[in-house]
Formats: C-alpha cells, structure tokens, sequence
C-alpha cells in the first residue's frame, strides 16, 4: 500500500517534465507558413477566356522550383537594370522611375535605370503596324538584338521597358511583356496599360499595371512559373482585365521561392511594400500587406 504511495511522485513529475519538453519541442511557423493563411485561392474552374482556362500548365512546387537551373544574384551580378526604349513624356519617366522604387523593394535588390535608347535601333523587317493602326515592335528582337547585348557585367536581369506595342510572332495580335529566362532579360510595353494616353488620372492604373507585369516577367527570370497555388502577381494573364484581377502579392509559395533565391529579411520588405502602396494610394496592395504583418505580430 506504501509502495504505491511513494511510486506516484515519481510517475506525477515523469508526466509533467515530458509535457513540458514535448511542448518546448513544438515547431514554429515559418514566416511563409504564417503569411499562407492570407493566401486568396483561385477558383477551381477557370472562367473561359481566362490564362488558366486556355492553358494547361504543372503546378511547380517548391521542390520543383529548388531543382531548377536558375539565375540567382551572385556576389558579382545582384543589380537589376531598366532599359527604357523610345520616346518617353515627363508622366511616363515618372512611371519608369517609381517601377524602379519598387522592383528594388519587392525583390530588396538594387535597381537602376540605363540612358533610353531611341525607336531607331529597331529596322524596318521587326516593325509592323497593327490592324487598330499603331506601330508594334517584335518583342524577340528586342531580347536577342538589343538586350542581351547591352546586359551591363554586374547586371542579374536587364528588363526593357517600351511605349510602343509588342507582339511575339505574327499570328499574335500583342504581348504585354516577354522574357529569356536563361539570359535575365526581359522586356515590357507600357503601350496598353493606360488605355489610351497617360494622364494623371489614369496615371495609377497604368502604374500598377506596369509594376505587375515587370515584377512577373522578373519573376519568372528567377524561375518561378505561373502559379496555381493562389491569387498572386505570379499568376498568367490574358487580359488587362485578368491583370486588373490579380495581386500584386506574390503569395507564400512564391514568396518561398524568390527567397530561397534572394536572402532577404522579409519583414523589412513588408514594412517597405507597405510604405510604398500607402504612398501611391494603392488601397488593396496596402491592405494585403498589413494582413501578412497582422499575422507576424
């Protein structure tokens, strides 16, 4: 009767120490865990029209994406360079300016702007006029004749950024952006986003537009494919309108992958993003952000 008595200390303080151990063993959330709950998955049935619904792609996990060959910074080579190309007005530098503010703070790597390069660099044989009657510019050219040759040394990607329209091949009436994945250069066209000319009232759409698609196009650069995981910047478009819907987030998926890529302390960049779309009003992206913070408090 003792005997029992005096083994129940012992198994008492057994079960407490291997409650406490056992939850100081509790793993934490990686931060790409605790932002996935802010993850806004995309519909299981695409609408018709839509990149999804006309494209059958794989789903790229973040294993996947690890066993790519793929361009990374390097000691050497970890600045980002816009290349602006043509004719551009005093409202359209502006737009090409803050895209620079912002592809340095989304992807925390320094980014500058080159001299522009005029239209006369393109000949005649790359040039075509589209049947709305504006001149559009081969958008292989650009990446093969122009780009890859003025790719500065210490440059990880060299993107173009023009005001003329693009397309890829003749039987395609345009092409919002274009990208050699292996050679880190890319090209965009703000020709469209504005949705005529660019004035301070359309300036923010235009803006935004322009800022998903070079940060998609980058994205892709650095490996990611079109995500499938949730509504995120890394999404494929077929329209200004499925442009409009998407996030200029990246979502934790993708977000893993561009860090895995690009050692950068994510909270900065949240509280760097979130500074940046207070300032230009963007009102969703503000949102967005402030939601990953929430969740990190």
């Amino acid at each position: 009767m003792s005997q029992g008595k005096y083994n129940l200390i012992p198994t008492l303080l057994y079960a407490i120490v291997s409650v406490f151990f056992f939850s100081c063993q509790k793993k934490e959330k990686t931060y790409f865990e605790t932002i996935a709950s802010n993850d806004v998955k995309l519909s299981a049935t695409p609408k018709p029209g839509s990149w999804r619904y006309n494209h059958d792609e794989k789903f790229q996990k973040f294993e996947d994406f690890r066993k790519l060959k793929k361009i990374k910074p390097e000691p050497h080579k970890k600045t980002i360079y816009l290349q602006p190309i043509g004719q551009f007005n005093k409202l359209q530098q502006k737009e090409i300016e803050l895209t620079r503010e912002y592809l340095k703070i989304y992807f925390q790597l320094e980014t500058k702007i080159l001299p522009a390069l005029t239209n006369d660099i393109f000949p005649e044989n790359v040039r075509r006029t589209a049947d709305e009657g504006q001149e559009q510019l081969l958008a292989g050219y650009v990446l093969d004749s122009i780009l890859i040759r003025r790719k500065p040394k210490d440059a990880v990607v060299l993107m173009g950024i023009t005001e003329k329209d693009l397309f890829p091949q003749p039987e395609w009436n345009y092409v919002f952006g274009l990208a050699s994945y292996e050679d880190g250069v890319g090209v965009t066209s703000m020709y469209r986003f504005a949705g005529g000319p660019l004035t301070d009232s359309n300036f923010n759409t235009s803006f935004l537009r322009l800022i998903k698609i070079s940060s998609h196009e980058i994205g892709h650069m650095f490996g990611i494919s079109h995500c499938l995981n949730a509504n995120c910047v890394m999404n494929g478009t077929n329209s200004l309108t499925e442009t409009d819907f998407h996030y200029a987030r990246a979502c934790s998926l993708c977000q893993r992958k561009l860090n895995s890529s690009i050692p950068y302390d994510n909270k900065k960049r949240l509280l760097e993003l979130k500074k940046f779309f207070e300032k230009q009003n963007f009102n969703t992206e503000f949102s967005l952000v402030q939601q990953d913070l929430n969740l990190l408090q």
